[in-house]
């Protein structure tokens, strides 16, 4: 009996690995919905509120990107692909340890900012100065972080603002206005974190692409002008006479070249003269032969 009953146990277990099916992970709308990761579950709803984390580096193929981690949660599911949003982003402690030595003065930030389409975040910046500083001069620069934070925020909607954050313009921006304070060394944000999401949908403003200037072909009265134009020029060289033609030949002898047309007879003269000196010298040979 008892092994009766073992075998009714052992038939009703089932494989739970087996009954579980593949779920594709996409990015939000922010990073172009790209494909982030895979995971199991048994039934669609076991996955809504599931976090995954995964590197900027991964989205982006920017090795420089590999110190921020984004965490994204599963609010929906079509088929077999699961849709997120963005929870938050933060560094990795290896990247803050590098950063942080001995002698310098680190200042930390918690702020609550609301932004324009109503999203409230709240967001932790840090600061680093070459050298220890006096707690007010923190607390100015702190001060400076808040001020700088909630106007961008009430400018920017949730993912221009977190976009900046991930591409540093935000602690650029906080670095120019601490200046003045003191010089600071490096400026980032080191976590946000989306307690609401936006209220109103706002959408982002696109850069306006210029179009190309394409080179306008000339119309057909344009290109008949030049032609008539050509035809009238032409005309009075092939109307003109032949005598008109042949005076500026005779105006172009020189004396110079009067002078090698001249050249020749002279060479003419002197070979006659030559020829008649010979002859003299003949008659003279023969007269002088009989006498001796």
């Amino acid at each position: 009996m008892a092994k009766a009953r073992a075998r009714t146990t052992t038939r009703k277990v089932k494989d739970r690995w087996k009954a579980k099916n593949w779920y594709t992970i996409l990015a939000p709308s922010l990073f172009n919905n790209v494909p982030v990761a895979e995971t199991l579950a048994e039934t669609p709803e076991s996955l809504i509120g599931r976090v995954t984390e995964v590197s900027l580096q991964d989205i982006t193929n920017d090795f420089r990107k590999s110190h921020i981690k984004l965490l994204f949660s599963i609010d929906k599911i079509e088929q077999n692909t699961a849709h997120t949003q963005l929870k938050g982003h933060l560094l990795t402690s290896d990247y803050l340890r590098r950063m942080i030595r001995r002698r310098k003065s680190r200042v930390d930030g918690v702020f609550d900012v609301e932004t324009r389409d109503g999203a409230l975040l709240r967001v932790k910046p840090f600061a680093i100065a070459e050298k220890r500083i006096q707690s007010s001069q923190k607390k100015l620069i702190r001060n400076v972080m808040k001020d700088v934070i909630t106007k961008e925020g009430k400018v920017k909607t949730l993912n221009s603002f977190i976009k900046d954050c991930l591409d540093g313009k935000t602690g650029s921006e906080i670095y120019k206005h601490c200046k003045i304070y003191y010089p600071v060394k490096r400026i980032e944000v080191n976590k946000t974190e989306i307690i609401r999401l936006p209220t109103v949908i706002i959408e982002d403003e696109k850069p306006v692409e210029k179009p190309e200037e394409q080179p306008q072909e000339p119309t057909k009265e344009e290109s008949e002008v030049p032609a008539e134009e050509e035809l009238t020029e032409e005309k009075p060289v092939t109307e003109t006479p032949a005598e008109e033609k042949e005076e500026p030949v005779e105006e172009e002898l020189t004396a110079e070249d009067l002078e090698k047309a001249e050249k020749p007879k002279k060479k003419a003269k002197t070979a006659t003269k030559k020829k008649t000196t010979t002859k003299k010298t003949a008659k003279k040979k023969k007269e002088e032969a009989p006498e001796s």
